[in-house]
């Protein structure tokens, strides 16, 4: 048995799932003057490129969500789920996981995407995940994550936390940005961008 790692947005999905959702499911006016703050931001990380996607996704967190009541948003991260990122899917994307499953590996979606949509998504398929999770407190969001963005190294570390790789055959592993290389570098069979990745260099842990 292997193990198949993915990452979601732009591997699995064709876009950006997060900022997708979030534009549906927050309130306009937060959305305007949450928009205003986060302008500065938003040019280093659209235009300039100097400011990471890390710390882009942890200011809409911040901006976006802090204080608002937990339960609509867990219902409308269901809905999304199972209506909107259907539509998302690249349908090689599902193929490769059904691939990974028919020959009975172990599937896991490793994403810096947030939990409130990703766990209802990875259930409907059957597969594992490790994703960033929102922190929440007497039923209201705090703004911040439970835990780290998960991404780049700490990706990583998620998956050498609950994974041990030696109990494997071989690891795969699905990426699409500088965010994943941690990861891919787990796997002895890496996909970037849908495009094997040809090196010699044996996988870590």
């Amino acid at each position: 048995m292997d193990l198949a790692l993915f990452d979601f947005d732009n591997t699995i999905t064709d876009r950006d799932s997060l900022s997708a959702f979030i534009k549906a499911h927050l309130l306009r006016r937060r959305l305007r003057w949450g928009g205003l703050l986060l302008v500065p931001l938003a040019l280093g990380y659209y235009r300039l490129k100097i400011v990471p996607a890390h710390v882009m996704r942890a200011a809409v967190m911040r901006i976006g969500l802090t204080g608002l009541a937990r339960q609509p948003l867990v219902e409308a991260g269901r809905r999304y789920a199972r209506d909107t990122l259907p539509g998302f899917v690249r349908p090689h994307a599902l193929e490769r996981i059904r691939w990974h499953q028919a020959r009975g590996d172990t599937v896991v979606v490793v994403s810096a995407s947030i939990d409130l949509y990703l766990r209802p998504w990875c259930r409907q398929q059957g597969v594992a995940l490790i994703c960033s999770q929102l922190g929440h407190r007497r039923g209201r969001f705090t703004g911040r994550y439970r835990g780290r963005d998960c991404c780049g190294e700490h990706k990583a570390r998620q998956i050498l936390k609950r994974y041990r790789l030696r109990d494997y055959a071989a690891v795969h592993a699905y990426g699409d940005s500088a965010e994943d290389h941690a990861m891919l570098a787990l796997a002895e069979h890496r996909s970037y961008r849908w495009q094997p990745v040809r090196d010699d260099v044996p996988r870590e842990g």
